[in-house]
């Protein structure tokens, strides 16, 4: 029996993943690193920052992570005070809680972000439990963050669905048993299908959203 509702953020809950790029580009053009649409996606798409940074130069300390992440983040946020939720979303979030389900978010974002984004989507105490991998130590695509969540509402990972746009975050929910929709914002439709999803959606707008217990 379904009884929660699971969501990663960027990229699910809202479309900033032209911003992350546009943000990641632009300071790392700083370090004389250029990157392309296909190199975010393949090595920065859907991973925390912390993996991020040591991935494109191992030589780092870890205070010039922190410097890097931090300026990274600072950004960020100044580009994306205008996002908008993927459409269809406040709807079926409002269906959500109609239903009468337990709701999650579960994310790589570090909490600055998280707190910022939720502000400027008025969702900021719309959900049950707010899962950061930075705070667990331990970030998708490892299960270990499904996992916390799952715990944090005291449910069964076959009474959970999961909505995620990165394949990091499908591997994730996946390993932790939830079954995942697929939100194709960022990724190639057929590269989630590819990946095990129920099925993919576009945006929130799909019609077999709130027919939901039969199609999962």
């Amino acid at each position: 029996m379904l009884k929660a509702i699971l969501f990663d953020l960027d990229g699910t809950l809202v479309n900033s993943d032209p911003l992350h790029y546009l943000t990641w580009a632009k300071v790392l053009e700083i370090y004389q690193f250029n990157i392309d649409h296909r190199f975010y996606q393949t090595r920065i798409s859907g991973r925390t920052n912390a993996e991020i940074v040591a991935d494109l130069f191992p030589e780092f300390s870890d205070e010039d992570i922190v410097k890097m992440v931090d300026l990274k983040e600072l950004k960020f946020r100044e580009l994306a005070i205008d996002l908008q939720p993927l459409p269809g979303l406040i709807e079926f979030l409002d269906w959500v809680n109609q239903q009468g389900f337990k709701t999650g978010l579960v994310t790589n974002a570090p909490r600055k972000n998280t707190d910022f984004i939720l502000e400027i989507l008025k969702l900021s105490d719309y959900f049950d439990s707010v899962v950061l991998s930075d705070e667990i130590g331990i970030g998708k695509p490892d299960p270990a963050p499904y996992q916390y969540c799952l715990e944090q509402l005291n449910i069964l990972p076959e009474e959970a669905i999961t909505f995620e746009d990165s394949p990091s975050g499908i591997r994730s929910a996946m390993a932790a048993g939830i079954k995942t929709i697929g939100v194709a914002s960022t990724h190639n439709p057929n590269s989630l299908k590819d990946l095990g999803v129920a099925f993919v959606i576009e945006d929130f707008n799909h019609s077999d959203l709130q027919k939901i217990n039969a199609k999962i």
